[in-house]
């Protein structure tokens, strides 16, 4: 029996349960359909249709080398599913299961036209199965992760199939190169050439990771060092199994544990947009609707917003995150808080604005993820850091030994020493072509603090 196997944040052939599935039917006829319909306004940003672009590519390439190759389609996934089955005469499709609301949407639309069967394998355990003893799902990550824990190590992963028997004849496919994901006028990705999207390219970061992942607990917080992993957008597009990255570095020793509950986070965000699809667009803690974020219409507010997108707020371990994220599409990860922070609390500006820009600018852009991280730093999640714990981004950059970042990304400041480099207005020494702190530590904790405490 002829299958299609559909992919979507599932790119690769390995540990891929829907493609053994299909393959062990009969010809399988693979497709990626590049839907902007059915998200709406959730589809991909920018970044993300860069690596989408070259990710295809690998995963084409490794499809021809078994004989097979990928077919591209454009459209409302349910539409142009069922307008392939009827062209390759089939009635049957395979997938990875995906939790995304839209993609949820889309299954069902599917199913209704036709055989959608569909796969666990994009994370450790199928989300909404890892249950308290009374069967509810857990919303607090450290029970979860406990309860998680007890299912772990994952099955091993499967190996690709041997062949992909070929349909006896291919439907049309449309160019990559025509679908425009890649910049031109201008091109900002010039920065991104470090990255190598695909399962290949995946599997590469694995290997160097697996040497580093005993150190994780010491060197992950240290942006100078760069001791995370740089998974995230292999995971994310799922050229990588989580089950295979968890028996490649299990066994590391050091605190690679830390590492895999970070695996066991994003098995967690997954479980909370099941029970919230809409988490990234409402405060899972009602009671912060009442915070009187900055009007977002003023000049002022976005003055600030846009200093924060280019890096421009006088505080530099802000400043170098958000220049990475913008010439690398990706942020050390401690960065990413002490940003996001600075956003909410010092800046007094609504979460969702920079949960939007981070969906944008950011290669491992993942609806479940990002919005949970957001929600955690700015206090409305239902686990969440506290609004009233705000970080202070100078001693944070101290702390954490920035330096050697601070220089990387913001080259004004790269001259001066470690003792000055972390808050040179402070010192007296900030250069000319350093622009001043848009607002004062001090300043701005107390308007944050007093904004949250009429709620």
């Amino acid at each position: 029996m002829t299958s299609i196997l559909w992919f979507r944040r599932d790119l690769r052939l390995s540990d891929q349960a829907a493609l053994i599935a299909a393959a062990g039917e009969g010809p399988v006829v693979p497709v990626y359909i590049l839907d902007d319909e059915t998200p709406k306004h959730r589809a991909m940003g920018g970044a993300s249709r860069w690596w989408l672009h070259h990710s295809l590519a690998s995963l084409d390439a490794a499809l021809r080398e078994k004989g097979s190759r990928l077919i591209l389609r454009r459209g409302k996934s349910d539409a142009v599913l069922a307008a392939l089955a009827e062209e390759v005469g089939t009635n049957r499709v395979h997938c990875i299961r995906h939790y995304e609301p839209w993609w949820r949407n889309a299954e069902r639309a599917v199913a209704k036209q036709l055989e959608l069967v569909c796969h666990d394998g994009n994370y450790l355990a199928p989300p909404g199965s890892v249950t308290t003893g009374s069967g509810d799902p857990y919303k607090i990550f450290t029970p979860f992760w406990r309860a998680l824990q007890q299912r772990m190590p994952p099955a091993a992963p499967a190996n690709r199939p041997r062949e992909i028997p070929a349909p006896s004849q291919w439907p049309q496919c449309e160019r990559l190169e025509e679908w425009g994901l890649l910049p031109t006028k201008p091109d900002w990705a010039t920065g991104f050439a470090d990255w190598e999207p695909g399962e290949a390219g995946a599997r590469k970061r694995v290997d160097a990771f697996v040497d580093k992942a005993a150190e994780y607990d010491r060197t992950r917080n240290l942006p100078s060092i760069e001791g995370s992993s740089r998974l995230s957008p292999h995971l994310h597009f799922g050229e990588v199994s989580p089950a295979y990255v968890w028996h490649r570095v299990a066994d590391a020793g050091g605190s690679v544990d830390v590492f895999l509950s970070e695996i066991g986070w994003r098995d967690y965000a997954q479980n909370v947009i099941l029970q919230f699809p809409d988490y990234a667009a409402k405060n899972a803690r009602e009671k912060f609707d009442a915070i009187p974020w900055r009007d977002f219409r003023s000049s002022a507010a976005r003055d600030d917003f846009d200093a924060w997108t280019k890096g421009r707020t006088g505080y530099p371990i802000v400043d170098a995150g958000m220049r990475q994220l913008w010439a690398t599409g990706w942020m050390h990860n401690r960065v990413r808080m002490i940003a996001a922070s600075f956003l909410i609390k010092h800046l007094l500006i609504d979460w969702r604005e920079g949960e939007r820009w981070f969906w944008d600018t950011l290669v491992d852009a993942d609806y479940a993820s990002n919005a949970v991280n957001w929600q955690w730093v700015s206090g409305t999640g239902i686990d969440s850091n506290m609004f009233v714990r705000i970080m202070a981004p100078l001693s944070q950059s101290e702390k954490f030994d920035a330096a050697g970042y601070i220089r990387e990304w913001v080259p004004e400041l790269a001259k001066l020493h470690d003792d000055v480099i972390h808050d040179p207005e402070e010192h007296g020494r900030r250069p000319g072509d350093y622009p001043r702190k848009i607002i004062g530590h001090r300043e701005a904790r107390e308007r944050a603090l007093a904004a949250v405490r009429g709620i």
